[in-house]
């Protein structure tokens, strides 16, 4: 399966690991359905207390949306459909915490996801980055979720400087973003090492805790979200253009 999920009933911790390794663990429409039912399930599963949230493979956490992906548009500016929009927990009712250990890249549409975990913790070779005006597209709702996560002149930077630049794990420490950058390989591991911890509470103290620091930015949220369709309709090139953008990339890039 694209999304692969084990639960340890000793520690009620549950990994949730995109399993997409040889697509960077980008999400295609069967993955984005595979999440809405593995965090639909967990909302019943009172065996899991925990959630902690990874990538397989050493090269990317995520690389967001698969470009193979058909995703079919209305032709109207006012109506813009993105698949991504309910990849995340929060967007399925998950008030259960969730841990986000990164490893490798995680870019683009990750912040989806990212967006909607509690906490990161990265490993060194962890490295953010928002290649969307690069390729001619509007980074409205990753741009939305990480100006509620980082510093705004920092958030400004990467959704505008594209794929030029890629935020270090360091420096995501530094900012915010993470919280704590493990030894090499271990990530993973701090991840489930905090969340054993959080499964250890009483869980309803833990949930409504999660849905309170959630309402500390969800209204500010649905007034930028409601915005991002004209926003994306009016800034995207053509898919064509797109295509053609990506196809020149450059393959060069400055690490901070």
């Amino acid at each position: 399966m694209s999304v692969a999920v084990s639960t340890d009933e000793e520690t009620g911790v549950a990994v949730v690991t995109l399993d997409r390794p040889g697509r960077l663990n980008a999400v295609d429409l069967a993955t984005r359905d595979r999440l809405v039912a593995v965090w639909g399930a967990l909302r019943f599963d009172d065996t899991v207390r925990a959630v902690v949230l990874t990538g397989a493979g050493e090269r990317a956490f995520c690389t967001g949306l698969d470009r193979d992906a058909v995703v079919p548009q209305p032709d109207s500016p006012y109506m813009t459909d993105d698949p991504l929009l309910r990849v995340g927990p929060k967007s399925n009712d998950l008030w259960k915490p969730v841990i986000a250990a990164v490893r490798g890249m995680a870019c683009g549409g990750a912040f989806h996801l990212l967006g909607e975990a509690d906490f990161v913790v990265a490993d060194p070779t962890a490295a953010f980055f928002d290649p969307h005006t690069t390729y001619g597209m509007v980074s409205a709702y990753e741009s939305m979720l990480m100006a509620l996560r980082m510093p705004p002149g920092e958030a400004a930077r990467m959704a505008l400087m594209g794929s030029a630049e890629r935020l270090s794990a360091r420096r995501a420490l530094e900012i915010g973003l993470v919280s704590e950058v493990t030894e090499p390989g271990a990530a993973l591991a701090a991840a489930v090492g905090c969340a054993t911890v959080l499964a250890g509470y009483p869980p309803r103290g833990v949930q409504g805790t999660v849905r309170a620091l959630w309402a500390a930015k969800e209204a500010a949220l649905a007034q930028a979200f409601a915005q991002a369709p004209h926003l994306i309709a009016l800034g995207n090139l053509p898919g064509d253009r797109q295509a053609e953008l990506f196809r020149g990339r450059r393959r060069d890039f400055r690490t901070r």
